[in-house]
């Protein structure tokens, strides 16, 4: 029986290497939710036109191919709470909506082992019900915050305004079925996924 985990937590947490080991050593697919919303938005596609109405003068977030600029948006929506909410409004139930699509077709195919859905934001949209397990990978908030210096140039002013709308620790482990503490070395991380994916394999046969 294929089992839909989510795969949670906060900025620089380490998400994506954890989703590279899985699908390296485990038979599953990914759906990176970021990545459908950005396709999503792509001209032509559901959430496209939506967004350009937001704004009054659509090419200040265009590039000259006529796509969606990710860098000027991110930086309208960042300054900018209300738009935010806008575009999310927008965004997010298209992208569930493929998710749950995508759900289903798999479960039909009845080809996976695993069906990983990853958001930062999974809990905070709603994802809970449609979930069979809920990983939040966690690592302590100085790694977190060196790891973006290192890989993507953020600021400590950028990192602490990010870190601050995302949810605490405390509230990412109430919903969680399983932590992963990312906070050490890869092997120490892929040790303990091995010994998660072997309890949930053991668990889904049980039912």
């Amino acid at each position: 029986m294929m089992l839909v985990i989510g795969v949670t937590g906060g900025v620089g947490c380490g998400k994506t290497s954890i989703l590279r080991y899985l699908e390296e050593n485990c038979n599953c697919r990914v759906i990176r939710t970021d990545e459908t919303a950005k396709d999503l938005e792509r001209p032509g596609k559901v959430c496209y036109r939506r967004i350009l109405k937001l704004f009054s003068d659509p090419s200040e977030v265009l590039n000259d191919d006529g796509t969606l600029d990710n860098a000027a948006l991110a930086a309208r929506i960042f300054a900018d709470e209300t738009l935010r909410g806008k575009v999310n409004d927008i965004v997010h139930p298209e992208v569930e909506k493929y998710v749950r699509r995508e759900i289903e077709k798999e479960r039909r195919a009845d080809r996976l082992s695993y069906l990983f859905i990853e958001a930062a934001m999974l809990i905070e949209a709603g994802y809970l019900p449609i979930l069979d397990r809920l990983w939040y990978v966690y690592a302590p908030r100085a790694v977190r915050a060196e790891r973006l210096k290192e890989s993507r140039g953020y600021s400590d002013e950028k990192i602490r305004q990010i870190m601050r709308r995302q949810l605490s620790d405390r509230a990412f482990r109430a919903h969680a079925d399983a932590v992963i503490d990312n906070g050490g070395t890869h092997e120490e991380t892929w040790r303990r996924i091995d010994r998660l994916l072997i309890r949930e394999t053991d668990s889904s046969c049980l039912t």
